[in-house]
Formats: structure tokens, sequence, C-alpha cells
């Protein structure tokens, strides 16, 4: 088991640094030092040796001694990871993580959102030739604020998706970096000054990879069963950049706004990915096996694929679009889908929802572009690996009110989920085989894999890919849930408090990813595509609308530059010269057309993970620390039972219901049923005209045929009434006043509450004292009785109390019943 350094201190004098690095229960220490000596090379020499917590005192002892000409260890500077090495004109400098905060919770591993970070020089001396660069270069990189939106773990990779990590093997190539450097933002400064193995023996461990995007995490309370929703994004480094900027794809075939979000829905039955190890009878412990309450579904968003672009010079709030490189063969897309094949598998299914018909032509002109090539690549893959293109215009369609936007995307998000799969680290409930009527249905007694993607696009991939987004979530979010035996079946109603919860989630998420790319918010939301606006969206939107065109006019080429300098990106490469590739036929490997995951596989490791690398949830427990409830991340949790309006009687209701049909369902449904039937019976207000000729019969006239009553007490109705027990409606009203009989005094306010509440507090307070059960007239309802709780008195035994002498009672004299109460057994 490999230890798991989460709390570092420096110390500092003027020849070294020195970090020590310990777990959370502060028994394993290690030790680097970083050379301050040398200012163009980066040397740090990291200690083999592990360390108990007495070794470590007595070796910062030591180092403390033989350091005083340099002026010993100095003073200690707690911090939380190192984020890398950075170098302009002069020496290097060491970024380390200063403050950070909890913002998820999975498999027993914190996620971490980087809150402060701070920026120092590692050599002591060190001279800069070029001052006034080397300070205008540090202020363009810190203008990527890594306070925001950065997240990072100590023991969970947070660069790779749920299933990568649980059921994939560890590439035996990637022996150095063993995340997916593709999502790990700081990668130039983790490898700039720690490539050379010579100069540096530092593990990658001391260094921390740092995700850009967004993390969320809420859970569902479902009548006592606690659910995790968990969502991240990762925004790629390649190719990354300001909107105006960013457009289309490049050379290498890496997109702008390239961003995979990953929703994992988790019940919280167990900590770790894994059930303990249950000991048989003859005393030998069995293997630990994999927790089958884990599911994950990752889906896509990008810019277009083709070579376009927006000039931002002219004062225009949409400049035009151009295509500025026109490729017949489509050689920079064929190497994106070619990449998404590789790392997601096939079927890819590509939802284009950008406009097909305008005034004048602006994004029609690259409908036609995608759309061709498309089908120009298509045509070269085999017929069952072809990629499935849905090209839908979703702002003509919820402007001219031709069709039901949500519910197209629900159908289209239905299909991509059939073809793609779910992940879920284990079978499905034994009870949907007992349940399903189809004999021909097969019982999936293993784990299931998602293979393929969904990719989706608008121009500027934001508000209408992240409403579409949303679907594809909500959809989604009701497989995970059936599969994890929550609900009966994957549809989820909107307007519930889970699908509430969830669109906040994934406003925040657009919301995020937005900010990022162009420096607002989102426009359209959620509501506007389900035409339930908020009154002030207009306004807002307007707010929004030119926050962006100012941002992208005036500020976006200083962050372009922010961004290059930070992700070690010093010139842009222009496209001078026709793309050149190896062959126009077969533009894809055939190997990744194979299943990315394979079911045998993942699942043998699967069971290995669990074994092997599943030992990191230990650092969650914390024995011999003495904390509050209040100060866990679980419990203070964002959940349903926190959603506006929410009371404490919502515990008993399922979050899966429509908001307006809890409460009263069956009485509405019967006053309903009961409106319709007198419709039917009186089908007008008026006399009708009476009409000559035959008499018209009525259908609904005609009475059925009466049944002979059966008799209650014959052994027929016995047995029926046992199998099939009923509830009197009676029964059901007086066990839910036992229930909430306190309740409506609780929620109401201090001088309201019902009539039939009041007395039934009344009578429970003159039992409570003693007082008996005397009948009084609750005509005037005292004030005391209708707030919940009675505020203190200062009246004493003897009458001491003389504030409320002759308007109060006296209080309880608990004394004299007390002895009375003793007579009372002596003389029994």
């Amino acid at each position: 088991m490999t230890t798991v350094l989460n709390k570092f201190i420096l110390y500092e004098n003027r020849l070294r640094f020195y970090i020590i690095a310990s777990n959370v229960a502060d028994s394993r220490h290690r030790i680097i030092k970083v050379d301050r000596a040398s200012q163009d090379e980066l040397i740090i020499v990291e200690d083999e040796a592990e360390y108990s917590g007495k070794q470590m005192t007595a070796m910062l002892k030591m180092l403390d001694d033989g350091n005083k000409n340099s002026g010993g260890l100095g003073r200690a500077r707690v911090f939380f990871g190192i984020a890398g090495f950075i170098r302009f004109t002069a020496g290097w400098y060491m970024i380390l993580i200063s403050k950070r905060s909890v913002v998820a919770l999975l498999g027993g591993h914190y996620l971490y959102h980087c809150e402060n970070t701070d920026i120092l020089p590692v050599c002591f001396n060190q001279k800069v030739e070029k001052p006034a660069e080397e300070q205008r270069l540090m202020d363009i990189f810190k203008q990527v604020d890594m306070s925001k939106n950065f997240y990072f773990s100590y023991t969970y990779d947070l660069t790779s998706t749920l299933q990568h990590n649980l059921t994939k093997k560890r590439d035996p190539s990637r022996t150095r970096w063993s995340f997916n450097e593709r999502f790990a933002w700081n990668y130039h400064m983790i490898t700039s000054g720690l490539d050379n193995e010579e100069s540096s023996s530092a593990r990658p461990h001391w260094l921390l990879p740092m995700v850009h995007g967004h993390v969320d995490q809420a859970k569902l309370t479902v009548l006592g069963r606690v659910v995790f929703v968990t969502l991240i994004a990762r925004r790629s480094r390649h190719f990354a950049g300001a909107r105006y900027l960013k457009r289309g794809v490049n050379a290498e075939g890496n997109v702008a706004n390239e961003v995979e979000t990953e929703q994992i829905v988790s019940e919280a039955l167990t900590t770790p990915f894994y059930y303990p190890a249950r000991r048989e009878l003859g005393g030998e412990r069995q293997e630990r096996c994999p927790s089958p309450n884990y599911t994950s579904y990752v889906q896509y968003r990008g810019s277009i694929p083709v070579y376009w672009m927006q000039e931002t010079n002219s004062m225009i709030p949409k400049p035009p679009i151009e295509i500025s490189v026109v490729d017949p063969f489509y050689t920079a897309a064929s190497r994106h889908f070619d990449d998404l094949f590789k790392r997601y598998g096939t079927p890819i299914t590509i939802l284009n929802l950008i406009k097909r018909r305008e005034p004048v032509p602006r994004e029609s002109k690259l409908l036609d572009e995608y759309t061709q090539c498309v089908r120009y690549l298509n045509q070269f893959l085999p017929r069952d690996k072809k990629m499935v293109y849905r090209a839908w215009d979703m702002s003509r369609a919820y402007k001219e009110k031709t069709q039901d936007v949500i519910s197209y995307l629900e159908d289209i998000a239905e299909e991509s989920i059939q073809m793609t799969g779910i992940f879920h680290s284990g079978p499905e409930p034994y009870f949907h085989y007992l349940q399903d009527e189809d004999p021909q249905r097969q019982w999936r007694n293993n784990i299931s894999l998602q293979n393929g993607i969904c990719r989706t696009n608008c121009v500027d991939c934001l508000d209408r890919t992240n409403a579409a987004q949303f679907v594809l979530g909500k959809r989604a979010l009701g497989h995970q849930l059936y599969a994890l035996g929550v609900v009966e079946n994957p549809n989820l109603a909107f307007d519930s408090d889970a699908v509430n919860m969830l669109t906040e989630m994934y406003h925040d998420h657009g919301d995020t990813i937005a900010l990022q790319y162009t420096g607002s918010a989102l426009v359209n939301r959620v509501e506007t595509y389900r035409r339930m606006p908020h009154w002030n969206s207009h306004s807002r939107d307007i707010i929004e609308n030119i926050r962006r065109f100012y941002t992208n006019s005036l500020l976006d080429a200083d962050k372009q530059t922010a961004i290059n300098l930070f992700l070690g990106i010093h010139a842009e490469k222009p496209i001078s010269q026709s793309p050149v590739r190896g062959g126009y036929r077969n533009w894809f490997h055939e190997e990744y057309l194979e299943p990315a995951y394979r079911v045998d596989e993942c699942d043998t490791a699967l069971c290995s993970f669990v074994k092997t690398r599943g030992d990191f949830w230990v650092e969650y427990y914390r024995p011999l620390l003495f904390t509050s409830l209040g100060k866990h991340f679980a419990y203070s949790m964002n959940s349903t039972l926190k959603l506006p309006g929410k009371t404490a009687r919502d515990m008993n209701h399922s979050p899966f219901e429509a908001r307006g049909s809890r409460n009263s369902d069956d009485h509405h449904a019967s006053v309903v049923q009961g409106v319709r039937r007198w419709i039917g019976s009186h089908p007008s207000s008026t006399t009708p005209k009476k009409k000559h000729g035959k008499p018209q019969v009525q259908v609904g006239a005609a009475k059925a045929p009466t049944q002979p009553e059966s008799d209650k007490h014959s052994t027929a109705a016995v047995a029926k009434g046992l199998l099939e027990p009923s509830v009197s409606e009676m029964e059901i009203l007086e066990y839910q006043g036992y229930i909430d009989q306190c309740q409506e005094l609780q929620d109401a306010p201090a001088t309201l509450g019902e009539r039939k509440d009041v007395e039934v507090y009344y009578y429970a307070v003159r039992a409570a004292t003693g007082e008996g059960w005397q009948h009084r007239d609750t005509t005037d309802v005292p004030r005391e009785f209708t707030a919940y709780v009675e505020r203190g008195t200062s009246s004493y035994i003897d009458g001491g109390g003389t504030a409320n002498v002759g308007t109060r009672k006296e209080a309880f004299p608990v004394a004299f019943n007390y002895e009375r109460w003793l007579g009372g057994i002596a003389s029994g």
C-alpha cells in the first residue's frame, strides 16, 4: 500500500528548501530537498526512506543543527501540495497550494478545490537581467486565476473517468506520469522542471495534477436512502483559449472549447469502492468484492472540427463566420474523430444543433461543411461502425413552437444511451428480472460498460449545448438510478426534486464553462427551452450579451496570452501549407474501432483494483480526531431536502414526484375524477331542446348489472381480506395525524395554527403537567399555546417570583406531588 501524502510543511534557508510530507494520521513522513544555489537548473533530491513521527523529529533537529551557518531551518510554512514549477526569463519559481476546500467525496476519496496559491522563487539570490520583462510575464501568468475552477485529489485520478480508474489496468508505458495529460492543466509546470531524471529524483506523487473545469456534488434522500450525484467537467488543455480566438480545429485534431462531462451516481451504502471481506464459518476470510453501487455516464462537447474563424476587428456583436481553410479530405476532422474512437470507442453520436435557415447565411455555412465532412468520413467506415449524425435546428424549433424541444432531445438522448450504455460497477438488481414481463430478457449478472460517446455542439458549445447535455444527463440519471435499484423505471418526471436539483447542477456547470470560454454566464438556460423563463430572464439575457461582447472585444487578447503562457505554448503555428496525411480512405486505426472496454477484461481489472489499489479510502477515517457532524462534508452537502420550501416532513416523500402533486395527490385526483363524472352526467348547464322523432338513448344511462353482495364473514371474504389487506380512510387520517401531530405548529407562524392541532397541544400540555383532562372552552386560544416553544418563567415553588404574581399561575409544585406519591407507596 502506497502512503498518501496530503499535508506538507516547508522549511527554508539560504541554501535549500526542505519539504516534509505527511499522511492524515501523521504516522508516515517523507522529505525532499530543493537546491536554491543554482539559478539555471532545478535540482530536487528525494529521500527514499519513510520516517515515523519520532524519526522525523530527530531528522529535523539534525538538519537544523547542520544548517546553522545558513540560518537553520527557518520558520515552517504549511501548505497542501505542489502545483509545479515555472520559469520565465531568469530562475525557477515554485507554485504551492496554500488553501483548499472539499467539494466532493467519491469512494472515500476527497476532491478538493484550489482556493489560493503562493509563488516562491527557488533561487535565493536570483539575478534578473530583464526585470521589466520578468515582471510583465509574471503579471500575465497571474491572470490565470488558480483560485477559480482548479481541482485536484491526492488519492483519486481526477483527470480520468470513473470507468477508466476502476476497470483499466495501469499502462506500463506511462511509468512516470500515470494521469491523463490531456486534462492536466499544470502539465507544463509539472514536466518542465522534472523531465530530466538526472537532476531530479522526485517521484510524481509530490506533484498534483490539476483539472480546470467544474466539480459539483449533491445528494438525493430517497426515503432514508442516500444517493450521491457528482458532476465533473474536465476542460482540455489542447487548443484552449478565448471564444473568438479559438475556433474550430487545429492541425493535430484538437478542437476548441473541448470539455468532457462525467455524471457519477452512487449510493452511499459503504464508503469505499468495494464491500468488506466476509468471514466464513471456517474462519477463513474471503476476498473483497467490488461495490455495485457506482454508476457513471460520460458525454462530450467541442467545437465543429473544421477550419473556421470569426474576425473581431469590427465592432459587430456577431462577426461573420469564415471557413479559413478548405480541405476536401478533412484531415484535421479525421484525426479528431480517430482520437475519439481511441478514447471512447464506438459508436459516436454527433448532435449538431446549429441553425439551418438564416436570412444571411452564417451558421448554415458550418452546417453544410460539417454535414459534408461527416458524410465523407462515414463512407470509409464499416457499416456497423459509422458515426450517427443528428443535425437539428434547435433555435428555430424553439422560436417557431413547432416542436417540443425537450421531448425531441429526450428521444435523441434515449437513443444515444441505448447505443453506448452506462457504466455500472456490478450486476443489476435481481428484482428487475422478477418484475420483467418479457420472458426472453436476460438478467445482467455482470458489470455494465459505456463504449462510445455522444458529441454535442452548437456554434459556441454553450447555451444550446448545455441544455442538450442536461437532457442527456436527465435520461442518464434515470438509467443510473434504475441500475442501482432506486427507481422502478428510468423515466423521471420534470419538476421533481431530483430533476430540479440536477437542473441547478447543470446550470452551474454551464455557467462555469461559459465564464471560462467567453467571460459571461449562460444566456439561454433550460427553462428557456422549456418555455418557463423567469420574470427577469429578458433583462438578464441583455446584460449577459453586453458582458460577453465587452469581454470578447477588449479582454480576450490578454486572456489568450495568459493561457498560452500558463500552458507553456510559446508560439502558435499558422497553417501555411495543406496538411499531409497517410491515407485518404483508411483515415482511422482499425484497432480503435474495437470496443474500448470489454466486460471480461474490465471485470478482472475491477476485482484487481479493489484488492490492490482500493486501500486509499482508509485516509478518509480519522478516529483520533475530535470533530462534529457539521464539519463533515457528507453531512453538510447540498441535498434535495435543502431545496427552497422544504421542511422536515418532506423526509417521508419521494424526490421523484413532480412538485405540486405531493401533499394531497389522492385528494386532488378524486376531486378531478368527481368533476369529470359530474360533467359527464350533466353535459350542459342549459336544458336541451326536445327533438322530434325517436327518443335518443344515452350510453351512460344504462345501469350496470348489480352483483350479489358476498358475505363478509365467509371464508372467501376472510381469505381475500388477509391476502389483500386494506386500511380504512379514517384509520389513514388518524395515523397521519399521529405522525404530523405537531408539524403544523412547527411550520406555521407563531400566531397561526389549525384549531384541532391547538386543542391537541393544549390537552397534551395539561396532561404533562398533571392538571388532568378537564374540558375547557377553546373559543379563546391562549397565546402561549400557539407557539411551539414556551418561554421560560421566573416563578418559584414558594412563590418567590413576584414578577408574575397575579398574572401567571404558580409553577407546578414538583416537590409536593413527589412527597404525596411517596406517601401513597408507604400507605399501600
